[in-house]
């Protein structure tokens, strides 16, 4: 795209993705306070305030890229809204203690709808023994927009960065993946159905695992809890917000380091690989690109792999190797597959 007055090219922000156009905003921020550990580049930043440091993340929802009214119930919604950003603080292996809630909204909604969303955000704190301590409200011309800041704590010496890697390392995920992305899949397909007959009553009974990891998902508190009690600190960590392949290549830029993981190894839950086939879709693609799972991913020293090999919910999927190697998919076939990613399409 060029603009005609003086010829100049421009770059559509879709043309680059996400994680680019992150890099080009912020190459030129510079840090200039002691008490500023740890800036952009990760799930949280870090602030330096005393014996602790302390984590700050934040994260925005807006009516039509993030979310649909259409099958998104409101207090589902402001549940997620708190779930998406304790799962980034959690992601550096640290607690979160408080948040912060700004709200813009248009005069569609009334009182009644704005109670639903806050029934689900206090749902969401009760739950994870998270205050909510302030916030901002104003009106919107855009529908609903919800911008959370997550805050945390932790003693320096045991927060995660992506940064710690190293070769022959274990790598880990929790849960299982590309659920929350088949569920947005059922959704978007019924609502299709209603356009055409609105009379239509969707049986989703076969569908609740993968609907309720898209709708009303959870943070890995019990994960952080597992390996604090465990004695195991991660060497990086990462969450599962725009889909495993992406999350690997963060850690292998930002570790220096090559990543092998092994497609048989991957955890999928039966009704996720049951609803692939519904679609034709692979069900390593899905889970490797999906997204919105808010998985735990993250690397471990050998020395502790007697630690986990027993937990339901880790499942080890692969090692570290050194960078020349890449980040390589192996498959079922015992064939390496370079990992590629772009991110979540935002634009």
């Amino acid at each position: 795209m060029k603009n005609k007055k003086n010829n100049k090219a421009f770059t559509k922000l879709s043309e680059i993705g996400e994680f680019e156009l992150i890099k080009r905003l912020t190459k030129s921020v510079k840090l200039s306070n002691k008490s500023t550990v740890f800036g952009i580049g990760d799930d949280s930043s870090i602030l330096d305030f005393g014996e602790e440091n302390v984590l700050v993340s934040s994260d925005m929802l807006i009516e039509g890229v993030h979310f649909d009214l259409s099958y998104m119930p409101l207090k589902h919604l402001g549940y997620k809204a708190i779930i998406s950003n304790l799962s980034d603080i959690y992601s550096m292996n640290s607690q979160c203690t408080q948040v912060l809630v700004n709200i813009g909204v248009s005069n569609r909604f009334n009182l009644e709808s704005l109670e639903e969303v806050y029934l689900g955000i206090n749902s969401a704190c009760n739950n994870y023994g998270v205050d909510l301590v302030g916030g901002d409200t104003t009106s919107s011309n855009k529908g609903l927009i919800i911008s959370v800041t997550a805050i945390g704590s932790k003693d320096p010496k045991s927060i995660v960065k992506r940064n710690g890697a190293k070769v022959n390392d274990l790598v880990v995920v929790s849960g299982d993946l590309g659920g929350a992305f088949l569920g947005l899949k059922i959704l978007e397909r019924e609502k299709e159905v209603f356009k055409v007959n609105p009379n239509n009553q969707p049986d989703l009974s076969n569908y609740k695992y993968v609907i309720q990891r898209q709708l009303r998902p959870e943070a890995r508190k019990d994960v952080i809890d597992f390996l604090s009690s465990s004695k195991i600190i991660p060497t990086t960590m990462i969450d599962i917000s725009d889909g495993l392949s992406s999350e690997l290549l963060h850690i292998s830029e930002k570790s220096n380091i090559g990543i092998n993981v092994y497609e048989n190894k991957i955890p999928m839950s039966d009704e996720m690989k049951i609803v692939c086939d519904e679609f034709s879709l692979n069900p390593t693609t899905v889970a490797l690109s999906g997204g919105e799972d808010y998985e735990l991913l993250f690397t471990i020293d050998q020395s502790s792999y007697e630690k986990i090999k027993n937990s339901p919910d880790l499942t080890i999927i692969g090692h570290v190797t050194d960078k020349d190697s890449g980040a390589n998919l192996i498959n079922n076939m015992d064939q390496k597959i370079e990992i590629k990613s772009q991110g979540w399409k935002s634009f």
